[in-house]
């Protein structure tokens, strides 16, 4: 399905992976089957065909969540807390777009309040 020329220039780039699966998602899952190892930045990308110009992206991302821990040239699955807290939420926001219906984000666009013009008012 093509989207418009407005939403290909201002959405980031894990927002417009075809499956639906970012590339954070990709990596979480990957460090999640195997949580008693670490894994180079070049090992989780072959694992997890992530580009190899996003996964240092991706893991940095991460990391500042508290979801991968890094030592070295290594990373690894976060702490339990930290993970469970974001899979709770993941599955809570599974649940209601189950229930509900997923969000329209164009829609939302439509109607979201733009902090500059709001500046200005």
């Amino acid at each position: 399905m093509p989207i418009d020329i407005e939403t290909f220039e201002s959405s980031p780039e894990d927002r417009l992976q075809h499956s639906g699966e970012t590339n954070a998602d990709c990596v979480m899952r990957f460090l999640a089957a195997h949580p008693d190892q670490a894994f180079t930045q070049s090992e989780i990308r072959d694992a997890t065909d992530v580009k190899a110009g996003s996964i240092s992206v991706v893991l940095s991302r991460l990391e500042d969540r508290g979801l991968v821990r890094h030592k070295g040239t290594y990373w690894a699955l976060g702490e339990d807390d930290d993970v469970a807290a974001h899979i709770s939420m993941l599955e809570s926001t599974r649940a209601a777009n189950d229930r509900f219906g997923e969000e329209d984000m164009d829609e939302w666009l439509e109607h979201a309040v733009d902090d500059e013009d709001e500046a200005t008012e």
